[in-house]
C-alpha cells in the first residue's frame, strides 16, 4: 500500500513534499516525525532532494514543533473522478 505524500512547511518557511510518519519520541523534545525521501519545492516548482549536499540518507527525523503546517495530498482526488453537477446551459 502506498503512503500519501504530504506538503510540509517548516518554521524557516522551507517547503517540502514527503511521506511523513509520526513516531513516539524516546525523550520529550526529541524528534518525533520521520520524513521519507523529502524533496524541497524550489522557486520554479522544481523538486530537489533535501540535504543532498550533506548526506545520502533518505530518511530524516524532525521535531513536530519545526513544522508549521502539514497538508495531505492524495492523487487522484475523488473529486477528479466525478462530473460537475451543474446543469448544462445548452
Amino acid at each position: 500500500m502506498e503512503k500519501p505524500i504530504q506538503l510540509i512547511v517548516l518554521t524557516n518557511n522551507l517547503k517540502l513534499v514527503s511521506q511523513i510518519e509520526e513516531m513516539p519520541a524516546a525523550v520529550p523534545g526529541e524528534p518525533d516525525c520521520k520524513l521519507t525521501e523529502p524533496m524541497v519545492i524550489g522557486d520554479t516548482d522544481t523538486l530537489t532532494p533535501w540535504l543532498v549536499e550533506a548526506t545520502t540518507q533518505n530518511e530524516f527525523m524532525l521535531s513536530s514543533d519545526k513544522i508549521l503546517t502539514c497538508l495531505l495530498y492524495t492523487s487522484p482526488s475523488p473529486r477528479d473522478r466525478t462530473r460537475s453537477r451543474m446543469p448544462s446551459s445548452a
